[in-house]
């Protein structure tokens, strides 16, 4: 019996034992339990109820409103218009086969469009944004619309896109823009804190230049979804701020007609004022239609404009370098008569060709053209003439003058990043880049714009115009800003030491043009409202064996390659000048007959459009 209840309280202990630490771990368990509730009902409240509202609440953002360009005269040249597109996020698709199957058959797509999209959803991660299409026309985009119910995870999104109105005509000076890429992004902070899927940012020109001041902010929606991630209605809608516009001092119409003079051929146009440094018209041909590059050229398209032989990718105005030709002997004869090596008297016999160290230099005029002084030289474009001028003041002092005038280095500095600074040598440059000694020959020929001489055309304009406007350094600008904070003239940099050489540069100018026997006299104007001096000039793209020289082949019967670059340099009206051009037209023969004609059409619409900008810029300045 003792040893009975004995047990039977050691039974009694044991479950109570157990019961106690089953209970403590009840308590303890309740104790955590409730102490967790607590933390996340109390102390994570907001953290919690912010994760809720990410679930019921999505932000959407749009498209920045890009900033339009205008031309000097406030007509759209870079704008904008609504683009329809579709986008889809794998993540929010349940059946993404049958969705994609659903729209490929709404929006009528082609097999390899449909391949092409399930191509890009392959490289992309889930939650990342597919865009099906990013220019739908209205009827499809309303189809898509009526039949959301059935799309999930399908967005139609109304954006803002690019649009070139003026095509090829200014595609050089703008550029174009095209979707983000992943080194776009990288490289821009303003593209990065933007970026949405779709996002058109500039490729090239002012487009990419100007990416910053272009580009805008984000339109942000807020709306509230379901369960299914539906929209059920919009809660908020935080406006962006649109890119800045733009104003340039081109204008349209000039614009237009260095296209047309240019059409089917290749080269480039470019007009200046010659005291504020104002870009007119800055045209480079063959061009093509920036259009096709916002939504991602077709291959097609691509090949074309790549494969043409007359380069049309190539901005031919700040990359293309050419020899100068015979429009850098103003610049000889300045530089000359500046460092006193000659005065208007110093005359050169020219017999067609000169003899010197067993090397014979040709002037372009077989029988030559006798005794030719400064002005008769220029006029006729006598080559023995430039020849002996040449010698005389020696390469390093041509080589400063010329750089004093604008060649040899970028016109635009930094503003494109394509500019190429050109060449104008010195026997110290010589040494350094090819580590050999200057020789005379080398001289003589640099004399005439040939040899190791190149120059783009945009510098070309820019000699001309500060021959143009007595001597005076300006600055070239292609923004209205720029140009209403330029100085008046008389606080520009003097380039000269003496006012009577640039006259006589000037003078000598207006005889090759208007006077007979000049290489231009056939593009002259007599009316003196349009009246305007020039310099034509040839440069040489192969040496001439004494063969074709002897054959003496026109043009036209010289292989298309072969043939030389014709050039032109001009100001007008002579007698009182605001306009500087250059005509650079690739193989087309010489600039007598290929160029200068150009010129005289360009200083018709040039001067007639003069009055209506001076009245444009009194307008601005009474307005503020």
């Amino acid at each position: 019996m003792i040893n009975s209840s004995s047990d039977n309280v050691k039974k009694l202990n044991s479950i109570n034992r157990r019961m106690f630490i089953i209970g403590s771990c009840k308590f303890f368990i309740m104790i955590g339990l409730i102490s967790r509730l607590f933390f996340l009902q109390v102390k994570e409240n907001k953290k919690y109820l912010t994760l809720s509202d990410k679930n019921r609440i999505r932000e959407w953002k749009l498209a920045p409103v890009r900033g339009e360009f205008h031309d000097y005269f406030g007509n759209i040249i870079a704008g904008n218009f609504e683009a329809y597109q579709l986008h889809i996020i794998p993540e929010e698709v349940e059946d993404f086969r049958y969705v994609i199957y659903r729209l490929k058959d709404l929006l009528e797509l082609s097999e390899r469009d449909f391949k092409k999209i399930i191509k890009k959803k392959n490289e992309i991660k889930p939650w990342e944004t597919l865009i099906v299409s990013d220019n739908l026309d209205w009827i499809k985009f309303s189809k898509i619309n009526n039949q959301l119910y059935d799309l999930n995870g399908v967005k139609p999104v109304i954006s803002i896109s690019r649009n070139y109105p003026y095509k090829e005509i200014y595609t050089h000076v703008l550029g174009y823009v095209s979707q983000a890429n992943e080194m776009d992004i990288e490289k821009s902070e303003s593209i990065k804190k933007n970026f949405v899927p779709g996002l058109k940012v500039g490729k090239v020109g002012l487009e990419k230049s100007f990416e910053k001041k272009l580009i805008g902010s984000n339109d942000i929606e807020r709306y509230e979804v379901n369960a299914y991630g539906r929209r059920i209605s919009q809660l908020e809608f935080q406006k962006g701020k649109k890119g800045q516009n733009l104003k340039l001092t081109l204008d349209t119409e000039v614009q237009q007609l260095a296209n047309e003079l240019l059409k089917e051929k290749s080269g480039s146009i470019c007009v200046m004022d010659i005291y504020t440094g104002s870009i007119i018209a800055m045209h480079s041909s063959p061009s093509f239609d920036p259009n096709h590059f916002v939504f991602g050229i077709s291959q097609d398209d691509w090949q074309v404009i790549r494969n043409n032989p007359m380069k049309p990718l190539v901005n031919k105005t700040l990359q293309g370098t050419y020899s100068p030709g015979s429009t850098i002997k103003p610049i000889v004869a300045l530089s000359a008569l500046e460092n006193g090596i000659i005065d208007t008297n110093f005359t050169v016999k020219c017999t067609g060709k000169t003899e010197m160290y067993d090397q014979t230099y040709h002037c372009w005029k077989k029988k030559g053209h006798g005794f030719v002084s400064l002005r008769n030289a220029m006029k006729q474009s006598c080559d023995t003439y430039f020849y002996e001028v040449a010698r005389k003041l020696g390469v390093d002092r041509l080589n400063e003058t010329a750089k004093k005038f604008g060649l040899g280095e970028k016109v635009f500095g930094n503003l494109f990043d394509i500019e190429k600074n050109g060449l104008v040598p010195s026997t110290q440059w010589k040494k350094n880049a090819l580590g050999k000694g200057w020789l005379l020959g080398e001289t003589i020929i640099t004399g005439i714009g040939q040899g190791y001489i190149q120059t783009t055309p945009i510098q070309l304009c820019l000699m001309t115009a500060q021959i143009a406007n007595g001597g005076y350094k300006i600055y070239p600008n292609i923004f209205m800003e720029d140009n209403e904070k330029n100085e008046p003239k008389d606080k520009f940099t003097q380039l000269f030491q003496s006012s009577t050489n640039i006259k006589i540069v000037q003078d000598a100018m207006f005889g090759s043009t208007n006077e007979v026997m000049g290489t231009s006299y056939r593009s002259r104007i007599d009316d003196p409202i349009y009246q305007f001096a020039g310099k034509t000039g040839t440069s040489q793209v192969k040496r001439i064996t004494e063969r074709e020289r002897e054959l003496d082949l026109k043009t036209f019967e010289i292989p298309y390659e072969e043939r030389d670059h014709a050039l032109y340099v001009a100001f007008g009206p002579y007698k009182n000048p605001r306009y500087a051009l250059s005509v650079v037209v690739e193989h087309g023969g010489n600039g007598s007959t290929t160029a200068a004609p150009m010129a005289k059409k360009l200083f018709k619409l040039i001067i007639d459009r003069h009055s209506i900008r001076e009245s444009i810029k009194k307008d601005r300045y009474m307005d503020t």
